[in-house]
């Protein structure tokens, strides 16, 4: 799921890709070294970073800025698609498994209007699976199993297909949260030069991936200076902008197999949809 430290981590990422494009490894856009990162900043730290001329640029929270936006019931959000790692491959009337029978699959096989599903579990291979849905097919009519091929003497349609359970993200709220990015700088050049090359980034940024999978809409709300010299020269200008990103929590549902296949029937002029 995520949280409010993982909308930080993505803007700290963002600006280090920004103002570090080749990796961090590498030099950056500008002349002086860069330090970004969650959090306010250390005293004694960033006073020892001025004054080597090393600017801090940090992600922080702005207080009192948070808000529930939920506009909507609960919802799905799609992640990436799992593949299912079981394959077949239909000659005829017969259908041949292989690959690896891992759990969290779905074989199935349309013999005319019968379809049949196995449910992979624990310890199953191709064979097995050919073995569980040939006796499925049994029930109604004649199926011949050899090794991981399944046939069905006198089909006039076979249809064979693997799917695999989809990792999914079910979002049960969603809030905004506005955040600081504050340029820690030495000298009033280096804080110009490095905020307005963060801000003029950002402003074309309309989302960012947070770890989950899910985005986070930015929007950017407002800008403020602070020239202090103190024991060391501090100018400083906090770039504010706002996240409004959703709370989930993972989960994984079943795909459907023949939900979308449409048949005529042999010998019958009507049209029937499977779904299983």
């Amino acid at each position: 799921m995520a949280d409010q430290s993982d909308v930080e981590n993505a803007l700290v990422s963002t600006i280090t890709n920004i103002l570090y494009p080749n990796g961090s490894s590498s030099s950056g856009v500008l002349a002086q070294i860069v330090k970004i990162y969650r959090g306010w900043p250390n005293t004694a730290s960033l006073r020892t970073d001025l004054a080597a001329g090393t600017l801090n640029i940090t992600v922080f929270p702005k207080a009192d800025t948070s808000r529930n936006t939920t506009r909507w019931a609960e919802g799905l959000v799609a992640t990436n698609t799992a593949t299912p790692s079981l394959t077949v491959n239909v000659a005829g009337t017969s259908a041949t498994f292989a690959g690896s029978a891992e759990t969290g699959q779905l074989a199935g096989l349309l013999v005319d209007s019968l379809a049949v599903v196995h449910r992979t579990a624990t310890g199953d291979t191709p064979e097995l699976v050919a073995a569980a849905l040939a006796e499925l097919i049994r029930t109604q009519r004649i199926a011949l199993v050899n090794g991981a091929t399944v046939t069905v003497p006198g089909a006039g349609l076979l249809l064979a297909r693997v799917v695999a359970d989809q990792p999914v993200l079910c979002w049960t709220r969603s809030q905004l949260q506005q955040f600081r990015i504050s340029c820690w700088c030495p000298d009033p050049t280096s804080r110009d030069s490095v905020a307005s090359t963060i801000d003029n980034a950002l402003s074309s940024v309309s989302f960012i991936a947070l770890s989950d999978g899910s985005s986070g809409r930015l929007r950017y709300v407002g800008t403020t200076e602070f020239d202090q010299s103190q024991d060391a020269a501090l100018y400083r200008r906090d770039l504010v902008y706002s996240v409004d990103y959703l709370t989930t929590v993972s989960n994984t549902l079943p795909t459907m197999i023949f939900g979308d296949t449409t048949l005529a029937p042999l010998g019958s002029g009507s049209v029937t949809t499977l779904l299983s």
